[in-house]
């Protein structure tokens, strides 16, 4: 019985020890492997998993475009305040992918990204057919943009405006609105005042924004430094750009928008827009998850297009009207345009009691990304931005008529996608699941190593105790002590009284 335990002590204690050894080499070694892991598979390199996603964006993204409808233009031509109704959306199926990817010795690569938009009616409240009462917005921003000009030259505008029979606000399907009209004021303009508007061709809000380029990005790969992977080294060649009026409104940080260096900390994340003509900042809203993906959510903070004056380091991004809008003028031709949250989200409430149908919220109106922060991949995003025109009077232009100064919502878009599918399965295993599965891995071993080597030090102990004493002459019978008598010797052999008992 005591072998027995001997040998089930050992055995139990061996199976401890493994246990122990093996969750302690897990719970060491384990950060290092999926570290590994993770690294090997978000740097820019044709044998990650990443890769093939960062080439050509796999992901469903939209782009859901609302305009704003003007119900009082004559109204509004007489000062009064103007009556909106967001109209739409119309959603596109944008495609993205990269070409001319060239790898560089410094751990950088360069590529241009293409994007292709598709209309989805099925997706769509409307259709590109559909007329709306617009701003006339090459008129109004031209009319902006001559107003220090002599006299002359601005009534030599006018005069060639009315024979265009061009009025301040236009009639024209969305189609047109977005993706451009042949438009004879173009060149009028540009006869009357050579270079104010210095481009040929259709006019529209989006024109030039499908079948092309976001512009030449030059990114670093992490093969060397992976937390600098994705970081914009360059862009058109430029480590800044000389739109705004400081060094810091006009530095390129943070990615290209796409992802962003993995083992990501909760405070913020930063990005350089082509189309916003500037680099944001984002900063951390909360935890959560995606799909069963753990995420971090990144905002845009209430100073993203605040004033000079609320909040000084935008100061470069001005001339500043209200908090809420920025001026993007410097970057679009010195037409007088704003950027901005939707319906003047976040924004000065001045701007929104300027019109009406505004209605801002931060369920519909808020930006928003949802990034994976072991890996730096977003899972879920939206990003919503409006266009707005700076609209007023101007003396010696008689088609502006009475207009007060207002700052008029154009349109909103928001560019949303999420990982869904088989890329949503391939990543939840490679770089959730078995990250998991390790991390459990190893408390599950200690757990067991416990009451393991409890067990084999419990059968050790027993089956070391002592046992009571026996009988010299039966293992099994305690023996009666020799009676002694008086002819007995003191000094009997207990071995031959023994033998005496055998032998009677």
């Amino acid at each position: 019985m005591a072998a027995a335990r001997r040998r089930a002590a050992v055995g139990l204690g061996l199976a401890g020890g493994a246990c122990l050894l093996l969750g302690v080499c897990l719970l060491l070694a384990g950060p290092a492997i999926v570290k590994e892991q993770v690294v090997k598979n978000v740097r820019i390199d044709p044998s990650s998993i990443s890769f093939g996603m960062w080439k050509d964006i796999p992901v469903p993204f939209y782009l859901s475009v609302h305009l704003f409808e003007v119900l009082n233009p004559t109204e509004v031509l007489d000062g009064a305040k103007p009556i909106l109704r967001q109209r739409g959306p119309y959603v596109y199926r944008e495609f993205r992918y990269k070409t001319n990817i060239t790898f560089h010795d410094n751990d950088t690569v360069s590529y241009l990204e293409y994007r292709q938009l598709f209309f989805r009616p099925d997706l769509s409240n409307g259709t590109e057919d559909e007329y709306i009462v617009m701003p006339n917005i090459l008129m109004l921003g031209a009319s902006v943009m001559m107003e220090n000009l002599p006299n002359f030259v601005k009534l030599l505008l006018s005069g060639a405006l009315a024979g265009l029979k061009q009025e301040a606000f236009m009639n024209r399907t969305v189609g047109d609105i977005l993706w451009g009209y042949d438009d004879p004021l173009l060149d009028t303009i540009n006869m009357i005042v050579p270079g104010l508007i210095p481009f040929k061709g259709k006019f529209g809000m989006f024109v030039g924004f499908n079948n092309s380029n976001t512009g030449l990005f030059t990114v670093y790969t992490g093969m060397k430094n992976i937390s600098r992977v994705h970081m914009v080294d360059s862009w058109n060649g430029l480590k800044k750009v000389n739109y705004w009026r400081s060094t810091g409104c006009n530095m390129i940080n943070g990615t290209a928008g796409e992802m962003w260096p993995p083992f990501m900390s909760p405070t913020s994340l930063e990005f350089y827009s082509p189309d916003a003509c500037r680099s944001m900042t984002l900063v951390y809203e909360q935890s959560g998850e995606f799909k069963g993906v753990p995420t971090y959510r990144f905002v845009a903070p209430k100073t993203l297009f605040a004033n000079g004056t609320d909040y000084p380091p935008n100061e470069g991004f001005c001339p500043c009207r209200q908090s809420g809008i920025q001026n993007v003028s410097t970057c679009r031709l010195n037409a007088p345009m704003f950027i901005s949250h939707p319906h003047f989200y976040n924004a000065d409430p001045s701007l929104v009691n300027a019109v009406e149908g505004l209605n801002p919220s931060k369920e519909h109106h808020a930006l928003f990304l949802d990034v994976h922060p072991m890996t730096g991949i977003p899972m879920n995003c939206s990003i919503r931005l409006q266009l707005n025109q700076y609209l007023k009077q101007v003396s010696g232009i008689i088609q502006t008529g009475k207009i007060t100064p207002v700052v008029l919502p154009l349109l909103w878009f928001a560019e949303s996608g999420y990982i869904e599918g088989s890329v949503l399965n391939q990543f939840y295993t490679n770089l959730v699941l078995i990250p998991s599965i390790l991390d459990y891995l190893q408390y599950i071993f200690l757990g067991l190593s416990v009451p393991l080597i409890i067990s084999a030090a419990v059968l050790m102990m027993m089956s070391q105790r002592p046992t009571d004493e026996k009988s010299p002459c039966d293992p099994t019978t305690p023996s009666t002590p020799p009676q002694l008598s008086e002819t007995t010797p003191l000094l009997q052999d207990t071995s031959t009284s023994c033998q005496d008992t055998a032998e009677a």
